[in-house]
C-alpha cells in the first residue's frame, strides 16, 4: 500500500508560535522548524503549501532545507538580518522549483521557458492572487521574481540585492555543505529533520525530464549535461547554436 510521506513530515515540524518580531518589512509572527525560527504569516504558509503540493516529497524537503539554511544565515548576520525582507526570503526559496513540477498539465511549466523563469513568473502570480500578497509594494514582488529567475547563477545573484543572494546561497547550501555563517551541527540538524535520501535520483529524473520536454532551454545553463549523457538525440552542440546566433548578422 502506498503511503502519503507528508504526515509524517509534518510530524517532526515540531511547530511552536511566537510572538512578533520586526524585520525591514514590518513584525510578523514566527514557529520554530527544526530549532530554526521562521517567518510565519498567511502569505508564507500558502507558499508553504503550494510547494508541498507541486513537488515530490525530495523537492520539498530540499525547498525546506533550503529555507531553514539560508533562514540561520541570515539571522547568524546583523547585516543582513536588518537588511532582508524575510517575507520575500521565505516566498521566494518555498516557490523556487515550481518549474520542476511533473504533474501532468501543470499550471506552472511552460513549453519553451527555463524552469527558473517558469518558478518566478508562478510565484509573481501565485502572490498578486493572494489576499495578502496583492497588497506588495511591487518592488517585493520584483525581487521575488529575481530571487528565484537568478538562483542558479551565483555569479550574477551574488551582485543583487542581500535578498537576491541569500536565496541563492541557501540554495546552494543544500549542494555543497555548511557555510555562510551556518555550522556543521546546524546544517546536519536541518538534514535530520529533512532528509537528502532520495533527492539524488529525483534530481536526475527531473533534469532528464526538462532535457526531453524542453531541451533548448537547457543548452546554455549547467542541465545541458543531463542531456548529453542521458537523452538520445539530444544536440550536444547546443551552446554552439548559441554562439553562432550572436555572430550570424554581424558583418
Amino acid at each position: 500500500m502506498h503511503m502519503n510521506p507528508f504526515p509524517a513530515i509534518f510530524a517532526i515540524l515540531h511547530i511552536v508560535t511566537h510572538v512578533h518580531a520586526t524585520h525591514p518589512a514590518g513584525r510578523y509572527p514566527t514557529r520554530t522548524i527544526a530549532g530554526v525560527s521562521v517567518i510565519d504569516t498567511p502569505l508564507v504558509r500558502a507558499a508553504h503549501d503550494l510547494a508541498r503540493d507541486h513537488g515530490d516529497v525530495h523537492i520539498y524537503r530540499h525547498v525546506m532545507r533550503s529555507w531553514l539554511f539560508g533562514a540561520i544565515m541570515i539571522g547568524r548576520n546583523e547585516t543582513l538580518s536588518k537588511t532582508i525582507d524575510l517575507e520575500v526570503h521565505a516566498v521566494s526559496v518555498l516557490l523556487h522549483d515550481l518549474g520542476w513540477d511533473r504533474t501532468s498539465n501543470s499550471p506552472f511549466v511552460s513549453p519553451d521557458r527555463r524552469f527558473e523563469v517558469d518558478g518566478a513568473i508562478a510565484a509573481r502570480s501565485f502572490i498578486r492572487n493572494h489576499r495578502d500578497g496583492a497588497r506588495w509594494e511591487e518592488r517585493r514582488v520584483q525581487l521575488v521574481w529575481d530571487a528565484i529567475a537568478l538562483h542558479t547563477e551565483p555569479r550574477i545573484a551574488w551582485f543583487k540585492e542581500p535578498d537576491v543572494a541569500a536565496v541563492q546561497k541557501g540554495v546552494g547550501m543544500d549542494f555543497e555543505g555548511p557555510g555562510f555563517g551556518v555550522t556543521s551541527e546546524e546544517y546536519n540538524a536541518v538534514v535530520g529533520e529533512f532528509p537528502k535520501q532520495g533527492f539524488r535520483n529525483s534530481l536526475n529524473q527531473t533534469m532528464i525530464w526538462l532535457c526531453q520536454t524542453k531541451p533548448r532551454s537547457t543548452y546554455d545553463n549547467f542541465i545541458q549535461p543531463w542531456g548529453d549523457r542521458y537523452v538520445q538525440g539530444y544536440r550536444a552542440d547546443g551552446n554552439e547554436q548559441v554562439f553562432d546566433t550572436i555572430f550570424l548578422n554581424l558583418p
